[in-house]
């Protein structure tokens, strides 16, 4: 008997497992700082430039509308000169906290206990049997 793997599909690509799906949705350098710089409350384009530092304008436009097509970033303009836009999570965005939050956890537990040498240049001794 035959059986097919579940697939999940996002915007026209397929996926094979929630978490190659979840991980496609934070590819790229910049996504999850911008997230966890919403987790702290709703801010205007400008203070995300301010507070992300080494993001050029492109980037951050782009990231946060990719973020805002997933429905992780909700993005609201208000009808004012000079213009204002402010950006917040979604509902599902602040589904995301708790594992961002381990994230940040193990990232910085794993950051203290990084070996002197980079993994590369670290030998293993072979087995006696091999």
């Amino acid at each position: 008997m035959e059986t097919s793997a579940i697939q999940y599909e996002f915007n026209g690509k397929k996926y094979q497992c929630p978490i190659e799906l979840s991980v496609s949705l934070f590819s790229g350098k910049w996504k999850t700082t911008i997230i966890c710089k919403l987790m702290d409350g709703t801010k205007r384009y400008g203070e995300l430039k301010k507070l992300i530092g080494g993001i050029n304008h492109k980037m951050l436009a782009e990231q946060l509308r990719e973020l805002e097509q997933a429905g992780i970033v909700h993005r609201e303009v208000y009808p004012v000169v000079p213009p204002k836009v402010e950006y917040a999570l979604t509902e599902l965005g602040e589904q995301l906290k708790p594992a961002i939050r381990l994230l940040q956890q193990w990232g910085s537990q794993f950051g203290t206990e990084l070996p002197l040498e980079s993994p590369a240049s670290i030998s293993v001794p072979l087995s006696a049997e091999s």
